[in-house]
């Protein structure tokens, strides 16, 4: 299989090395789109054999739509897109353990669920634990969802992500994905994962401002399709 990683990365230059020497050698080649850096991100991710990308219109979004327009244009196109985050929160190594159902039950969508037995202690605020519960248990009362977690380490197929025809530029991103998977009615499941402390200052959870605006965000997108 011809897999892809997507590393939306904004001033992560401590952490951006450890999560790309840790994904697995089944993966075919690890974008990291730095997204308007101002310390060695880039630098740091090029020395550790990843594609550097460059987006300067900040937003995790807009990393991430960066990184599938480098994709789009290859000759070769992926068979599973992977999306991680750089802060080094997750257990890149669990990549096969995210993948596997699509593998071997060749479903659409997965999901790696941060479950509370598996995360270390802080390593998600009150506000991320309120806001997957609260955005999860909408999803469960419109849709019908299973979801119980927004969680960034997730996978896809390619040609199902292309079907998505994702939009969102900055903090919707996660949830426009998966409220789209659940319109168009592609298989999905979720896989339990580590997670733990991340490296630096969060830039959504770690402010005020942040937390509101994601918060927003992932309410807007909610309700704008449940009543579509």
């Amino acid at each position: 299989m011809n897999i892809n990683v997507i590393i939306p990365a904004f001033n992560e230059a401590d952490s951006i090395g450890r999560v790309i020497k840790e994904l697995p050698k089944t993966v075919s080649e690890i974008i990291v789109v730095n997204n308007n850096s101002t310390d060695d991100t880039a630098a740091n991710a090029e020395r550790a054999r990843a594609t550097v990308l460059t987006e300067k219109r900040k937003g995790y979004g807009y990393a991430c739509l960066c990184g599938l327009d480098y994709i789009a244009k290859k000759s070769k196109a992926p068979d599973i897109i992977v999306f991680i985050d750089g802060d080094y929160s997750d257990y890149p190594e669990e990549l096969d353990k995210v993948i596997a159902p699509i593998l071997e039950r060749n479903l659409d969508f997965v999901v790696g669920a941060r479950k509370k037995s598996l995360r270390e202690e802080g390593s998600m605020t009150p506000q991320q634990i309120f806001g997957n519960w609260l955005a999860t248990i909408l999803m469960r009362l419109f849709f019908g969802a299973k979801f119980t977690d927004l969680g960034p380490f997730r996978a896809i197929k390619y040609e199902k992500l292309k079907e998505l025809e994702m939009q969102d530029k900055t903090y919707g991103w996660t949830v426009e994905m998966q409220l789209k998977i659940l319109k168009k009615k592609m298989t999905y499941t979720e896989v339990p994962v580590r997670y733990k402390k991340r490296i630096g200052v969060s830039k959504v959870s770690g402010t005020v401002k942040g937390s509101i605006f994601a918060g927003i965000k992932i309410l807007g997108w909610i309700f704008k399709y449940s009543i579509k």
